[in-house]
C-alpha cells in the first residue's frame, strides 16, 4: 500500500462519498475506487461498508482509518524535518481565527508577518471554536487563534496575550456612575450577548456563574456583531461586555461608556493552537514571534482572571 491510498480512505471517510473524496483528491472517481479497493484486497478485508448511504466505516475499518492518520501525518513530518533543516519557512499555511478575535488582532500584525516572511502563503478562515478543533484534527488546519483553555488532549496551545472584559454601559443605567465595576454589578439578564456558538458568549456566562439559565427578553439577538450589540445598549436595551482590543477602536464618544473591572481584571486567554503532530512548527514559531511582537505594547494587564471560553454543562 502507498500513502496516497491511504490519503484516499481518509478522504472516503470524511465525506462518505467516493465521488465527491475523488473531487477533494483531484483525481477520477474510478481511479480512487481502485486504489482502494487494491488495499482492501490487499489486507482482505473491507474497510467501507457501500451498502449503507452514506458510506460507512466498517468495525476494522474504523482501525485503519485511525492508523492511517497517524501515517499520513508522519509521512508530512519527514517534509516538515528536511524543511527545517534548510532553514526554510515557506509554503502554504492553512490559519483559522475566531470572530471575535479575526477584526481586531488579524490587521495588527498580518502586515508585519507577510512582509518578514513573504514565501509563506497564508490561507486564513474565520471560524468559530468547534469548527476549528474539528479542522484541526481532520488535518485542514495548521494552526488557528482562540480563546483557551480548550482541554483537549489533541490540541496543544501556546499563549499570546491575556485580554480583559470590558463593560459598555449607556449613561442611563446606574452603573454608568462608576469609576470601575465588579462582577457582582452584572445582572446577565441585562446583558446583551452575541448568538450561540461564539466562546465570547460563553465565557460572560461563565463570568457571571449563570451557565444558560439567561431569561428570555420579549427580543431575541441573532448576531455576531459586538457593533450591533453597542447600538442596542445606546437604545436602552440593555449593558454589554467587550474584548479589550475591540474598545480601542471605538468613537470617544462610545469610550466614555467604558468601565474596567477592578483587579484581579475578569479575561479571556488568546492562544495559537495546533494539532499534537506538531506539523509546520517553522511558521507556528513565526507566527507566535511576530504576534507577541504587536500585542507587547497594546496589553499589558498582568492581574487577571481567566474565564473559560467552554461552554458549561450542568
Amino acid at each position: 500500500m502507498t500513502i496516497t491510498q491511504l490519503q484516499y480512505v481518509l478522504a472516503v471517510a470524511e465525506h462518505k462519498n467516493f465521488t465527491l473524496a475523488a473531487e477533494k483528491c483531484f483525481v477520477t472517481q474510478p481511479t480512487l475506487s481502485m486504489q482502494i479497493q487494491k488495499i482492501e484486497e490487499e489486507l482482505n478485508i473491507l474497510i467501507f461498508d457501500r451498502t449503507k448511504k452514506p458510506i460507512q466505516l466498517t468495525e476494522i475499518g474504523q482501525k485503519i482509518v485511525n492508523q492511517a492518520k497517524n501515517i499520513v501525518n508522519e509521512a508530512d513530518r519527514i517534509k516538515d524535518i528536511v524543511e527545517q533543516q534548510k532553514g526554510f519557512i515557506g509554503g502554504e499555511f492553512r490559519l483559522g481565527i475566531i470572530p471575535t478575535i479575526m477584526p481586531t488582532l488579524l490587521p495588527m500584525f498580518l502586515n508585519n508577518f507577510i512582509k518578514k516572511y513573504p514565501k509563506v502563503k497564508l490561507l486564513i478562515e474565520e471560524l468559530n471554536t468547534d469548527e476549528i478543533i474539528v479542522k484541526l484534527k481532520n488535518g485542514h488546519l495548521d494552526a488557528a487563534i482562540a480563546a483557551t483553555p480548550l482541554e483537549d488532549e489533541k490540541i496543544k496551545e501556546i499563549v499570546l496575550y491575556f485580554e480583559p472584559f470590558v463593560a459598555y454601559i449607556p449613561e442611563q443605567h446606574a452603573n454608568f456612575q462608576k469609576d470601575e465595576i465588579e462582577v457582582a454589578d452584572l445582572n446577565i439578564n441585562e446583558i446583551l450577548l452575541l448568538q450561540d456558538g461564539h466562546c465570547f458568549r460563553d465565557g460572560i456566562l461563565n463570568l457571571c456563574k449563570n451557565g444558560t439559565d439567561v431569561e428570555q427578553n420579549n427580543f431575541q439577538i441573532q448576531s455576531g456583531s459586538f457593533e450591533t450589540l453597542i447600538k442596542l445598549a445606546d437604545e436602552g436595551l440593555g449593558t454589554t461586555l467587550l474584548p479589550y482590543l475591540h474598545t480601542l477602536d471605538l468613537k470617544d464618544s462610545d469610550k466614555l461608556k467604558l468601565r474596567n473591572f477592578k483587579e484581579p481584571k475578569p479575561a479571556r486567554e488568546v492562544s495559537l493552537i495546533y494539532p499534537k503532530s506538531e506539523l509546520k512548527m517553522q511558521i507556528i514559531d513565526a507566527l507566535r514571534s511576530t504576534i507577541a511582537g504587536v500585542v507587547k505594547g497594546a496589553i499589558v494587564f498582568q492581574n487577571v482572571q481567566i474565564i473559560s471560553p467552554l461552554h458549561q454543562k450542568k
